[in-house]
């Protein structure tokens, strides 16, 4: 695999540059975090974009701890233009009855906006001792996917039939891959800093001792497939280091080494595996790291947009489902990418809930050719609308 550049090729969005000027809205976001922290990272990285738009932004969440990590200073308020709230149940009514209403409610992923919250709204009285009988835009932002009900579903109205909310109308937003979906996050300034980023610089401040070996980044949950690639990777015969990221990555490539690579590839003398394991990074240099890397193994959601704007080589493992709707989600992704033969025999092997066949050959990771579909990829994206300023021209719409 050609190693990566410190620099490669963009294109700049132009219509994410600027959004169109509206007054400045007050938004509520609400997230639950399930195990995985990636829709707290979805949902933050939506309310730091709206807040660099001049929007206000109040972010509810029930887990605000992977902040500390994720966004240092976010939950002490050093975030401009966002608040860091508990969402807790019920939620505190002193509380509700010191915040001014909202203009925009978001419900991230299928969570339910608290029944108190709404039935606030109806007799919340401002500051001018009138009534306040405006209703907030409410949007249900949903999961991604790049199937074919997105497009036929994004933006459709859902009547709320009960419950205090009841008579109101809740909107479906679904991000996507195409101009008929509602885009992907991406800052107007992702591409600038892309261009400006400094591998060789980075990598020395992180301590990570890289001597021109292929760079792969690892982020996963506990594919079955874990250990026969690490074991084909420690073989040969390209040298490689694998950046492994902090929790769940790091406990199943310990668990691999330990229960079937023996000895640790990172101290056998014979091995082609190098393995440096990370601390947990903020979301900026988490977008390092994919910039830095020549291949990125990424999961679930945020990292898998991230990726793919990285616009380097990469491999998706999606969230198991027990009924195995993953893999029709898998292939309607492969399917947009436009993927080789390679990498689509890679993602089956990868996303297989049995282990590989002892010594089963591994497609090769073939960065000549995947490398121009992912920067293929990453011009078609970029070349939309993000999901931010789609978003914000959704809301001046309906209102």
């Amino acid at each position: 695999m050609a190693h990566a550049p410190d620099t490669a090729p963009l294109i700049a969005n132009a219509t994410t540059t600027a959004t169109a000027t509206h007054a400045p809205l007050r938004w509520d976001i609400f997230c639950r975090v399930i195990d995985n922290h990636g829709d707290l990272g979805v949902c933050w990285r939506l309310a730091a974009d709206l807040a660099a738009r001049g929007e206000t932004v109040r972010l509810w969440v029930d887990d605000a701890s992977a902040l500390d990590w994720m966004a240092p200073g976010a939950r002490q308020g050093t975030h401009p233009g966002v608040r860091v709230l508990p969402w807790r149940h019920p939620i505190d009514p002193t509380l509700l009855a010191a915040l001014p209403v909202a203009d925009v409610w978001v419900e991230a992923f299928g969570c339910e906006i608290s029944p108190e919250f709404i039935a606030n709204h109806d007799h919340f009285t401002g500051a001018s001792g009138k009534k306040s009988f405006k209703n907030p835009v409410w949007i249900n932002l949903e999961y991604l996917s790049a199937e074919p009900y997105v497009e036929r579903s994004h933006g459709l109205p859902s009547p709320v039939l009960s419950g205090p909310g009841r008579g109101r109308t809740k909107w479906f937003f679904y991000p996507g891959f195409t101009p008929a979906t509602g885009g992907l996050l991406h800052e107007p300034d992702l591409a600038a800093r892309q261009a400006a980023f400094d591998r060789t610089a980075w990598l020395a401040a992180h301590g990570i001792p890289w001597q021109g070996e292929r760079l792969i980044s690892l982020f996963c949950y506990e594919p079955p497939a874990l250990a026969a690639w690490l074991a084909q990777l420690a073989r040969g015969p390209e040298p490689t280091r694998l950046l492994v990221t902090h929790g769940r990555a790091a406990a199943a490539v310990r668990a691999a080494i330990f229960n079937k690579i023996r000895p640790d590839p990172a101290s056998n003398g014979d091995s082609s595996l190098l393995i440096s394991y990370l601390p947990a990074l903020t979301q900026r240099d988490y977008d390092a790291l994919l910039w830095a890397c020549d291949l990125n193994l990424v999961r679930g959601e945020d990292s898998w947009v991230r990726a793919l704007l990285a616009g380097r080589p990469m491999v998706w493992q999606a969230y198991p489902q027990d009924d195995g709707a993953h893999h029709a989600k898998l292939q309607a992704w492969l399917d947009w990418l436009g993927a080789s033969p390679s990498q689509r025999a890679f993602h089956q092997l990868w996303n297989a809930p049995q282990a590989p066949v002892a010594n089963a050959p591994w497609p090769a990771l073939d960065g000549t050719a995947w490398q121009p579909t992912a920067q293929a990829a990453r011009s078609r994206l970029l070349a939309q609308d993000d999901l931010c300023t789609q978003l914000i021209r959704f809301v001046a719409k309906t209102r």
